[in-house]
């Protein structure tokens, strides 16, 4: 079964990442934090990161799985604000996969789910 790992804080976001993992048959783990370390050596099919979160530090874990040969080709994808493109930048230098406006993630996220869900 494909399994999906969201570093996650924000509630709302959870909530729909929740139903559309539901809908496509897909196992999701919430972590927090350096939880992503451990969770992605076990090679989930795709890691969601919200960008905006301080508390996980999101720039520095997406940094250090692709670091990691065994993590390194585990399927990133971040999400922040339209804006925000400083962090989107940065988020791409960091090695994240895919980097997309909260709306369009919002927007695609039952797509994405079952894209990954059908490479498993």
């Amino acid at each position: 079964m494909a399994r999906i790992v969201a570093v996650v804080n924000d509630l709302f976001f959870a909530v729909k990442i929740s139903a559309a993992a539901k809908q496509a048959g897909v196992t999701l783990e919430y972590v927090k934090g350096r939880g992503v370390m451990a969770a992605a050596k076990e090679m989930p099919g795709l890691i969601v990161f919200d960008l905006n979160d301080a508390v996980s530090e999101p720039l520095q874990l997406i940094a250090q799985l692709k670091a990691d040969p065994q993590t390194s080709r585990v399927p990133l994808i971040g999400y922040l604000s339209h804006v925000q493109t400083g962090l989107k930048q940065k988020a791409v230098e960091a090695g994240c996969d895919t980097v997309m406006a909260r709306s369009a993630f919002d927007r695609d996220l039952p797509e994405i789910v079952k894209r990954f869900a059908a490479q498993a």
